[in-house]
């Protein structure tokens, strides 16, 4: 998995029925695109830092 600041990330739930978690990469702290982010979830002003699993998925500004 690799992202860039400014894709989005969408984690899906885990739950039948619940809220995908959707947020902003504003920092990639691994190499070459690779995790660790720091994500800025949508509704929320703080940024926090992931490992995403493979409920996650990437999509780039370019893709839009």
């Amino acid at each position: 998995m690799e992202a860039e600041v400014g894709d989005r990330i969408i984690i899906r739930s885990r739950s039948v029925g619940g809220k995908n978690r959707e947020g902003t990469v504003v920092a990639v702290e691994g190499e070459g695109g690779g995790p660790p982010y720091r994500v800025r979830w949508d509704g929320t002003e703080d940024d926090h830092l992931i490992y995403p699993g493979s409920d996650a998925r990437i999509y780039h500004e370019a893709v839009r």
